[in-house]
């Protein structure tokens, strides 16, 4: 069994992380798993939510924007939207997103057709902030 697996998280504007990892946690359509060196294949869709992967012993929380997860051979490929690590994202910006989308969503009805983009704009909102509270203090 493998002691590491490489790691490599790919928006359509870059590839953001590309290392060997010790352990990774992810958000899934169906909730939350881990992957460890040795894990079976499988491939399964994100939905906005955390990433946290270790390597020696530090975590780096990471921000994702919904997309997919692959693991083979101890290799884990993630191609996401947007993928943004805790120290980058700009915590007041992401309390004024929320802001704006809860009073969006007040003012609007689950009929309405902007009510599904203010819903996902409020749960990025909050994963932003949660995460970049996660950041390492400078």
């Amino acid at each position: 069994m493998a002691e590491k697996m490489k790691l490599e998280i790919v928006t359509p504007y870059s590839k953001v992380v590309d290392m060997e990892v010790d352990e990774v946690t992810a958000t899934g359509k169906l909730g939350e798993f881990g992957v460890l060196p040795g894990h079976a294949p499988f491939l399964t869709s994100l939905k906005i939510g955390e990433l946290v992967y270790k390597n020696n012993g530090n975590s780096e929380h990471m921000a994702l924007n919904w997309g997919y997860f692959e693991i083979r051979d101890d290799k884990i490929i993630v191609l996401v939207e947007t993928a943004e690590r805790s120290d980058e994202i700009d915590l007041e910006r992401a309390r004024a997103a929320l802001g704006r989308a809860e009073e969006k969503l007040k003012l609007l009805t689950p009929e309405d057709k902007q009510f599904k983009i203010y819903e996902a704009a409020l749960e990025r909102a909050v994963i932003r902030v949660q995460v970049a509270g996660k950041a390492p203090r400078k």
